[in-house]
């Protein structure tokens, strides 16, 4: 039975709002086995990379040649007993790349530049539309809810969410932005052969749930984001988080409805003891850990700009962190 503070929650996304959303995740779900694969040859990948060199120009190289791979060798749908058709993996290929270019995806890093730099800057004082969409970025960056932070064993990097520390009342555009330009960050930063990665929410006395946003962030994972998450580790599970899977769950695929976990804090203790790279040295302090994560991701309010502008998150340092994470694991396989 839903509370008073659900109702009214309830009540702010209509039935058309959900059904539109709906039939939109529609078009893109398929549900093809997880498992299997088959063999993509080098002249079949070389096809598939110059089709997508030619449609989208500047931005194919978004696509490592391991998640072109993974998206070739999966069973075809309609008969899993066979490989996908090399037209049918261009026509899911072509459309992630043409999501990307409507939702603004390549343009995301540019606007952390614009914002963390002078506002006198030419960019800046020649495209002042832009200058506010960078700075809107920035508050959804700053508040530090959103970060990579490290690999698991098997080298999937992880997405950490802190739910208590997201506005009460978002910027949805800027939101989803933020989780774009988060996202295709640690995208580009995965260890060779690595094609998905894994979220951890601390969630934590949450703020009251948006559906527009939630929605949103659905939609851009669906149709931006397929076969790329490998599992959601949600601790601990309130009512808030249960009332955002009971509004979620209905729309999302069945394979992707199966990569959420909720649990309380201890099985989530042993679960990440299993995960991080480190074991319990990587659990961090909000877990119960000794892993200290707010020294590189403190609250909006201990941080320092990082620049000339309103970026106060550390986006660069995040990145280079990644980086020296999927090295680190990449050497240890070599031995």
């Amino acid at each position: 039975m839903s509370t008073p503070d659900e109702k009214k929650i309830e009540a702010s996304i209509s039935a058309e709002e959900v059904e539109a959303a709906k039939a939109e995740i529609a078009e893109e779900i398929d549900d093809t086995p997880a498992s299997g694969e088959f063999e993509v040859t080098k002249e079949e990948m070389s096809i598939i990379r110059a089709e997508l060199a030619c449609e989208f120009p500047e931005d194919y190289t978004y696509m490592s040649d391991a998640y072109v791979k993974s998206v070739a060798s999966k069973p075809y749908s309609k008969d899993p007993t066979i490989r996908r058709p090399i037209e049918y993996t261009m026509e899911k290929l072509t459309h992630v790349m043409e999501w990307r270019e409507s939702a603004g995806a390549p343009e995301m890093e540019s606007m952390v530049h614009l914002a963390n730099g002078p506002v006198t800057a030419t960019e800046a004082v020649e495209n002042p539309e832009k200058l506010t969409k960078a700075k809107a970025l920035a508050v959804s960056l700053n508040n530090g809810s959103l970060y990579w932070h490290g690999v698991t064993k098997e080298g999937k990097p992880i997405l950490w969410i802190r739910c208590g520390r997201k506005p009460w009342y978002p910027n949805v555009e800027a939101e989803v932005n933020a989780l774009i330009l988060v996202a295709d960050a640690g995208i580009k930063a995965m260890p060779e052969g690595v094609t998905d990665f894994v979220v951890i929410s601390d969630s934590y006395s949450p703020p009251p749930p948006v559906p527009s946003f939630m929605i949103n962030v659905l939609k851009a994972l669906v149709r931006g984001y397929p076969d790329r998450l490998n599992v959601l580790l949600s601790a601990p599970v309130g009512s808030i988080i249960q009332f955002v899977m009971n509004l979620l769950l209905p729309l999302m695929p069945g394979r992707l409805a199966g990569k959420f976990l909720l649990k309380d804090e201890h099985d989530a203790q042993e679960i990440l003891k299993e995960w991080l790279v480190n074991g319990e040295d990587d659990i961090p302090t909000f877990f119960g850990g000794k892993c200290d994560h707010d020294k590189f991701y403190p609250e909006e309010g201990y941080s320092k700009n990082k620049g000339q502008g309103s970026l106060k998150f550390d986006y660069f340092g995040m990145i280079e962190r990644l980086q020296a994470s999927a090295k680190e694991w990449e050497e240890k396989q070599k031995k």
